[in-house]
């Protein structure tokens, strides 16, 4: 999958939406025309990670969907327009709307990092919000000795995970209320404005000597142990608990900003429900 990545576009879309045409027609030979639509629209989300950007991976995700529409408008009901959005809501439940969406990780982004991290055999890993499996993936390559765990929010993407990584625990949950207390290192790939968050529930639950990774983005105002250049010009953090420069008052300020999900739940750190802003479920802000 890596090498289609650097194809010249629209390359990988003309190839991901022809497959999920072939697809259908194919599909419509044992299955009714909506079992064969859905065959087709799993094969365009499956065949969107071909795409090298999110936008791409939109637009791959959107074509065949959209085009069978257009050909179908007239033969059709209405209702059936909502499909493409039911889909989405399928892979993107509300609850992750302000979370990353599937952004793969590179192969091999964090090959190097075990050289600076050292981790005993059959340590824990987390990738938290695994989407489709490239992080664990990456994990697995970066220290083939550790256990690796996944958690996801979306269960069509959980379950893909899950396929694609069978030697990998994976389920279904919310990164922000899932313990991070029990890994050895915790990876993200999520958006600049959740790392302070990110940088809190591993200050408040993760052990001394414990690794948090980040692709692409940093803590604010924390520095890393490492950092490695990767070739596509992005960067991969390494910090290690506890990170005592960070406080509540920057999340608070986060908040307050509206630049962090909003969560019925909020964050939960040490087991309990961490939300700064008065006035919104969950409660006060919790100081530890």
């Amino acid at each position: 999958m890596h090498f289609l990545n650097k194809l010249i576009w629209p390359i990988p879309a003309l190839l991901a939406w022809g497959l999920a045409w072939a697809s259908f027609a194919v599909g419509q030979v044992w299955l009714p025309w909506w079992g064969a639509l859905c065959v087709a629209c799993t094969c365009a989300l499956a065949t969107s990670l071909w795409g090298g950007t999110w936008w791409r991976r939109v637009m791959i995700a959107l074509g065949f969907p959209l085009s069978w529409m257009v050909l179908a408008a007239g033969s059709f009901p209405a209702w059936l327009w909502l499909l493409p959005l039911a889909l989405l809501l399928l892979v993107y439940p509300i609850n992750a709307w302000r979370d990353a969406p599937v952004f793969p990780t590179p192969q091999g982004a964090l090959d190097g990092l075990a050289a600076h991290i050292a981790l005993a055999e059959g340590a824990h890993v987390l990738d938290a919000g695994c989407g489709a499996g490239d992080g664990l993936k990456a994990l697995r390559s970066a220290w083939p000795q550790a256990r690796i765990y996944g958690v996801e929010w979306s269960w069509p993407l959980r379950w893909l995970s899950a396929l694609r990584c069978p030697w990998a625990v994976v389920r279904r949950g919310d990164l922000w209320q899932s313990s991070w207390g029990d890994f050895d290192l915790v990876y993200l790939f999520q958006r600049p404005e959740s790392m302070s968050r990110a940088a809190v529930k591993s200050l408040g639950e993760m052990r001394h000597g414990s690794w948090l990774v980040s692709l692409n983005f940093p803590i604010p105002d924390v520095a890393p142990v490492y950092v490695a250049e990767l070739e596509d010009g992005r960067e991969v953090y390494a910090y290690q608990a506890p990170l005592a420069e960070v406080d509540y008052d920057s999340v608070l300020s986060d908040e307050i900003a509206g630049m962090l999900p909003v969560r019925p739940q909020g964050i939960v750190v040490q087991g309990q429900s961490l939300y700064p802003r008065k006035g919104r479920p969950g409660g006060n802000l919790h100081r530890h």
